[in-house]
């Protein structure tokens, strides 16, 4: 039995046609008649042939028919965030015209494994950074030195690269302005990442911070508080923002909590009531982001709502159009600001320290 790949020459030598003709019915490109498709599908399937090889389209095109997507985080973390899933609906829609499909990377710098695919040895025709810090900017270097377009969601790669931006600090201002309009005044703030290491723990020193969404939102808060104590999670998910909190819980505790992402503040609640306090009467929490947390019914976040499949479809659009040849266009997304009941006016029990905490609060 051959090995032999079928060609479309095999399928229109069987079908009893030009090789021009089987072509076509393949390509959809010209319109033939219902008898000949179907002479030609038929030997198409008797001969096992699937459609033109992929291979052969890439060598007559000049391109891999591929997008990098690069993530600041482990891939596994990032797909249990709703909002990359949905940045990447809107991307894959918008590539869909060109037919490329999307090649998932992680920012894994020098300890990536010499054999894993990466931005250096992947054949791509084009890249898209979600976020920058500084691994990822590295990078935006290596995707440039291929002469490969490059796009960057939510990040500053340099004036001269495509950018989809929200409105980070103004967005965060708003929930900033609402918690004080309820009366409150001790607030402490949960970041996403501040740098590519992930470390956890309190941080003052804006400078300090490479990641451009968390520098952003940190300074729309600021400009309301700007002595609220900044506490760093390793990445945006209920179990950090459960460690979070538990954390800025244990002593003298504020009154709102200004988190970075609906994940981080979902875990944070989990860490309220781990703490015998309620949300929101003894301690208010802001989200960003506008997602549906599974399981944090009865509450509906207070937060900052915004369009993720438009930032992943505006990164696409941006991407085809470099590639054909034409002026991509940055962007800038506002989000929407949403009251839940996850807010409240500051009561005269919240801030108060403490007691002794449980084992099971850990």
């Amino acid at each position: 039995m051959s090995s032999r790949r079928a060609t479309i020459a095999d399928v229109a030598r069987e079908a009893g046609v030009s090789a021009s003709t089987a072509s076509v019915v393949f390509s959809g490109k010209v319109v033939v008649s219902d008898a000949t498709r179907a002479k030609v599908i038929a030997a198409a399937e008797s001969l096992g042939y699937t459609g033109p090889d992929p291979r052969a389209a890439s060598l007559r095109t000049g391109r891999a028919g591929i997008v990098a997507v690069l993530f600041r985080e482990r891939l596994g973390a990032a797909f249990r965030d709703p909002v990359n899933a949905a940045m990447m609906d809107g991307l894959s829609d918008a590539l869909a015209p060109i037919g490329a499909g999307i090649l998932l990377l992680r920012d894994e710098g020098p300890d990536a494994p010499a054999t894993a695919p990466s931005l250096t040895s992947a054949p791509i025709d084009a890249a898209v950074l979600l976020g920058c810090n500084e691994i990822v900017r590295a990078s935006v270097e290596t995707v440039r030195g291929r002469g490969l377009p490059v796009v960057v969601i939510e990040g500053d790669a340099g004036a001269d690269i495509p950018r989809i931006l929200l409105d980070n600090r103004e967005a965060q201002r708003q929930a900033a302005e609402h918690v004080r309009s309820l009366g409150h005044r001790d607030v402490a703030i949960v970041t996403l990442p501040r740098d590519g290491a992930r470390r956890r723990g309190f941080h003052d020193d804006e400078a300090g911070i490479t990641v451009d969404v968390t520098r952003d939102r940190l300074q729309g808060a600021r400009d309301v508080y700007p002595d609220a104590p900044a506490y760093a999670t390793a990445e945006s998910s209920i179990d950090e923002g459960l460690a979070a909190g538990r954390v800025l819980l244990a002593g003298v505790r504020p009154t709102a909590i200004l988190a970075q992402s609906d994940l981080l503040a979902a875990g944070l609640i989990r860490a309220a009531e781990e703490a015998g306090l309620r949300v929101p009467e003894d301690l208010s929490v802001t989200g960003f982001d506008g997602i549906v947390v599974d399981g944090l019914a009865p509450y509906a976040l207070t937060t900052l709502v915004q369009d993720a499949a438009a930032k992943g479809r505006a990164a696409g659009e941006a991407v085809v159009a470099m590639l054909e040849g034409r002026e991509p266009a940055s962007l800038t997304l506002s989000c929407t600001f949403r009251r839940g009941n996850t807010t409240a006016p500051v009561s005269v029990s919240a801030g108060k320290a403490l007691g002794p905490r449980s084992d099971s609060a850990g």
